[in-house]
């Protein structure tokens, strides 16, 4: 077999490229593998079907002979989620690659359950599941996004309850498929069409539960990021107890049971026309005994004597007045007669004091040409000339010089 590189003077025949190619693929042996059922035909004893990745976009064919089926599980149909053990196998006349299968068993429960708690740890260490970035549901959506199966009792159900609770609700309602490798796609792209929409103000996620298997797509990791990322609120009705999905540890509220999310999202009409009425009835009796009270005050208060009568503060004040003006001009009086005395004493007392009553006595005062007082003989020796003041009138008179004996 000629091992040269092919090229466009010498390329290689179709049989070698299909040599080559079986060479490469039986090299690589036996291989465990996982994945889901999607197809599973009986033909002749064989068993010729498909097997698709879990998480992504990708199938490969698969036979299992005769021989190897009897050995198998009798359970394994379309839908199963299964680990098997293949040997790819390229087929040169046809040029087609299958995979032979030697063993198949389902994937364990106690397997699934321990990848999803490492997701569950995973994704609750990222902050997806805390409590403080759940929002808040509206007291009253005018329109609820619901997402569920097609004509499933779940819808009905939503539906349902919710109209009878508040038969004015709207809702917009997205198929999506539960269970099977289309949940995940369709249910990722139903979240982000209701969010988007600016009328939708809450969001249900219902199925109504299932068995562990067919709530897988709920617990997938793309699925629960959608459901993380939806900045309206979502709520979860799942409806599955013993292993609860991922969705409903991000969703904002987790519900039981599909009914149970429309009693939770939707308030019941006739238990807030209830609440109305007994919160009425209350501000009519508080508004009511206010009233009672302020007149009562009201009505003590125009009892008393300034108000019952207009005149009676004049009244009071006028004679107040009265009192005080007769006791102004009373201590008015009395201050002026005490002045008066006080006033004619002091003018006896500086009319005692007055050279004037001296000279009245008799004495009179002599001035020199000068004017000043003579206080002595020497003052005035003979032929002085010199004014004498008498009690009444002035004298003009000249002094003989002193008496002898009488200096």
């Amino acid at each position: 077999m000629a091992t040269e590189p092919a090229t466009a003077e010498k390329p290689w025949p179709v049989g070698l490229l299909s040599s080559k190619i079986r060479e490469y693929i039986d090299r690589l042996g036996t291989v465990w593998v996982e994945g889901e059922i999607t197809q599973w035909g009986l033909s002749g004893g064989n068993v010729y079907g498909k097997l698709k990745d879990v998480d992504g976009d990708a199938t490969v064919s698969f036979t299992i002979w005769s021989s190897v089926k009897a050995k198998l599980p009798d359970d394994l149909k379309h839908g199963d989620r299964v680990i098997a053990l293949i040997k790819p196998n390229y087929w040169v006349k046809g040029g087609s690659l299958t995979m032979q299968v030697f063993q198949m068993k389902h994937v364990g429960l106690g397997d699934m359950l321990e990848r999803l708690e490492r997701l569950r740890r995973q994704l609750a260490s990222e902050g997806l599941f805390d409590p403080m970035k759940k929002k808040r549901l509206p007291f009253l959506p005018h329109c609820i996004g619901l997402i569920t199966g097609k004509d499933s009792d779940a819808e009905k159900d939503v539906l349902r309850n919710a109209q009878l609770r508040w038969p004015a609700v709207d809702f917009r309602v997205l198929h999506a498929a539960v269970q099977g490798d289309r949940t995940v796609p369709e249910v990722i792209s139903a979240i982000r069409t209701l969010d988007a929409d600016p009328r939708v103000d809450v969001i249900i996620v219902a199925r109504g539960g299932g068995d562990f298997q067919n709530l897988l797509g709920f617990s997938d990791e793309r699925v629960v990021r959608a459901a993380a990322e939806c900045s309206t609120p979502l709520v979860s009705a799942i409806g599955h107890e013993a292993d609860r999905p991922l969705i409903d540890e991000v969703a904002d509220l987790r519900a039981s049971t599909p009914t149970d999310a429309a009693k939770r999202v939707v308030p019941d009409v006739t238990e807030e026309l209830s609440r109305v009425q007994q919160a009425r009835t209350r501000l009519t009796m508080r508004l009511t005994g206010f009233l009672s009270n302020e007149t009562a005050r009201l009505d003590s208060i125009r009892s008393r004597p300034a108000l019952a009568s207009s005149t009676w503060i004049v009244d009071s004040r006028s004679q107040e007045l009265t009192r005080y003006v007769a006791r102004g001009t009373e201590l008015v009086e009395r201050a002026i007669d005490h002045e008066l005395r006080t006033t004619a004493e002091l003018r006896a007392h500086v009319r005692a004091l007055s050279p004037q009553r001296t000279l009245d006595r008799g004495y009179s005062i002599a001035q020199g040409p000068d004017g000043h007082v003579l206080r002595s003989a020497a003052d005035a020796p003979q032929g002085t000339t010199f004014h004498l003041t008498l009690a009444e009138g002035v004298l003009a008179a000249s002094s003989e010089g002193a008496l002898a004996g009488k200096q």
